[in-house]
């Protein structure tokens, strides 16, 4: 057995311990060599012994010991990256004991674990014995020996996920069958074993193909694109050749990454996190945006597919599904990664239930935690290694500096001790009121000046059916800018332009908009015709008008229909509904709340110093100093 134990450090005093040093030594399980040249060493000193018994780990309800804190389960995780880290974190959080299995001594998860086994989660007879002191055995990578665990299962070790979806997950065709096999959108894909078999797939898909290895396969690597078929050659032998396993997909041509975080209980029961927007550089996630800026419809067919997709495998676990939205609105089906993903870190900040305890609730049968947004957004911003060695970690340093004057932000480092340009060596987290807000504040992190009114989404937006209406509903855009709310301004006639009318409401949501400021004149239809379009509040603002002096306006707004709220101010007051907008973002934007709140103490005291002066002065020359005649 290739392994040896790391422990937590001993808690007796160091005066007891018996060595020279003084020190307290962590124990080791060390194998013999074989040769005979060189004795085993001796056992160490009882007190010295892992924590945890070497001992099977009966699994909970099986034995007459009461239940201390969460669970008295020992939860053995494959692999001691990051993924594995924060893993640690959720569960000391939870009390819950880790026990870590790693070929690095010094792996990301070591310093938190409750126990290091130092060996590979690839050698069988490693893993059988790591697991035989686990109550649960869980993955933080997939690139493990799978039929060990489907071996372990069957002497009753508890593996979550099941071995059989570790098996269909590490082979990326495999997985592209299984999930076509159970109906889930996918695209186009076959494979390929000669250069025969590719130059036909070419012709039935077209050019750029895309060329992928079916195991080992991650973060970019083992993916590969043939422009034409003159490239196919150099592309197979780049990946390894036909023998190393090789398939290809039609190009998607996608507007945008999705991905779903999916939890699945012991009882198969789902829940799923909001769908997120990632974006990658040279092929590796960099950042991902919470939640996604996508129209509704879309985020209920990304998250059906997600969970058809979980549904459709064994075990309980955290699952990631990437996915591909297209031109034509559809969302196929990428990858799945049986554990928790890169898509999922904003969930420690932004959730009620991180990605992380989500995962350990699952694989020990506890309740499913809430997956839904407790901040209105979220930024995750990878730390990838910008060069190689001490360079990269001084970049990387600068980075995070900045990142610990931002407000909201959150810095994870991975404390991986080789730095290599685009390894992923930690991330950084920003939590707002706004994704205008987090935005901007990872744009003053990454020293971006990219600020542009005609690129950034506005909020809200002011319309009116007629130029004329201007020099009124100007006070609305006063009162927005005071406020630095990105806003659009612009003529929609319900009148003269029905057809632009009916498509702006409607793609309101959908364009980000979170408030709409509607000037009425005359017959006054566009407040009310526009609030019947869209869930978008609408707030009415009565225009002045030679004939009526504005009342038609206002009583038109006001004798809408039940089913149809529109806001309203007085005649004229454009400034009303600037304020009046303000406040409704404000209901969910702290930052826009204190900003309000401080206008509104503003007035205040301008109106107590104006009465201590009228009171000081007397009213004759308060009137002859301040009031116009």
């Amino acid at each position: 057995m290739h392994a040896r134990l790391l422990s937590a450090p001993s808690h007796a005093s160091s005066s007891s311990l018996p060595f020279a040093s003084g020190r307290p030594c962590r124990s080791s399980w060390r194998p013999w060599n074989s040769r005979g040249t060189t004795s085993p060493p001796p056992p160490p000193p009882l007190s010295l012994r892992a924590s945890a018994s070497m001992q099977p780990v009966p699994p909970e309800g099986q034995n007459d010991l009461p239940v201390h804190g969460v669970t008295n389960t020992v939860v053995g995780v494959l692999g001691g990256g990051q993924l594995g880290k924060m893993l640690c974190q959720a569960a000391s959080q939870m009390g819950v004991k880790m026990v870590i299995l790693d070929p690095l001594e010094n792996c990301p998860a070591s310093s938190l674990c409750h126990e290091h086994v130092v060996g590979s989660f690839n050698d069988g007879d490693t893993v059988s014995g790591f697991a035989k002191r686990c109550g649960v055995l869980t993955v933080e990578i997939e690139h493990v020996d799978a039929v060990t665990l489907a071996k372990l299962e069957k002497q009753g070790i508890d593996c979550e996920p099941k071995a059989s979806t570790i098996m269909i997950i590490q082979d990326k065709y495999r997985q592209k069958t299984h999930f076509s096999n159970f109906g889930i959108p996918l695209p186009d894909f076959m494979e390929v074993d000669t250069l025969s078999s590719i130059e036909k797939a070419g012709e039935m898909f077209g050019y750029p193909l895309m060329v992928k290895s079916k195991r080992l396969a991650y973060d970019g690597r083992g993916n590969a694109v043939a422009h034409d078929e003159k490239e196919l050659s150099s592309v197979v032998a780049s990946l390894g050749g036909f023998e190393h396993g090789l398939y290809v997909e039609r190009w998607t041509s996608f507007v945008k990454e999705l991905s779903v975080i999916v939890a699945r209980s012991r009882d198969g029961s789902t829940i799923c996190y909001p769908v997120v927007e990632t974006i990658h550089k040279d092929n590796i996630c960099h950042v991902v945006e919470a939640p996604a800026e996508v129209p509704d419809k879309i985020k209920k067919l990304a998250t059906n597919v997600a969970e058809k997709a979980i549904k459709s495998l064994e075990g309980a676990g955290v699952f990631a599904v990437e996915l591909f939205l297209t031109q034509d609105d559809q969302v196929l089906l990428n990858e799945v990664a049986p554990r928790p993903h890169n898509s999922g870190h904003h969930t420690i900040e932004a959730c009620y239930t991180s990605q992380y305890e989500q995962h350990l609730r699952a694989i020990l049968g506890l309740p499913l935690g809430d997956p839904s947004m407790k901040a209105p957004a979220a930024i995750m911003y990878n730390i990838l290694g910008e060069d190689e060695g001490e360079a990269g970690f001084t970049l990387a340093h600068q980075l995070i500096e900045r990142a610990l004057g931002i407000p909201g932000a959150s810095v994870h480092w991975y404390a991986k001790p080789e730095m290599r340009k685009q390894r992923k060596m930690g991330h950084i987290t920003i939590v707002g009121p706004s994704k205008f807000s987090v935005k901007a504040r990872l744009d003053k992190l990454l020293q971006r000046d990219v600020y542009d009114p005609e690129k950034v989404k506005p909020r809200a937006a002011i319309i009116m059916g007629s130029d004329s209406d201007l020099p009124v509903m100007k006070d609305a855009a006063v009162i927005l800018k005071k406020f630095n709310i990105p806003f659009e301004l612009t003529v929609v006639s319900a009148h003269r332009t029905p057809e632009r009318m009916y498509h702006y409401a409607l793609s309101a949501k959908e364009r980000g908009l979170e408030v709409i400021i509607a000037g009425a004149g005359g017959a006054a239809h566009l407040p009310g015709m526009v609030a019947s379009l869209t869930s978008v509040p609408v707030i009415g603002v009565p225009i002045m008008t030679s004939s009526l002096h504005g009342t038609d306006s206002l009583l038109s707004i006001v004798q809408m229909p039940k089913g149809i709220p529109v806001a309203t101010v007085a005649i004229g007051n454009a400034e009303n509904a600037g304020l009046l907008a303000v406040r409704m973002l404000a209901s969910r934007d702290a930052e826009l709340w204190d900003k309000a709140t401080e206008y509104q103490q503003d007035l205040r005291d301008v109106v107590l110093e104006k009465a201590k002066r009228l009171e000081e002065l007397g009213w004759e020359e308060y009137s002859r100093l301040y009031l116009k005649h």
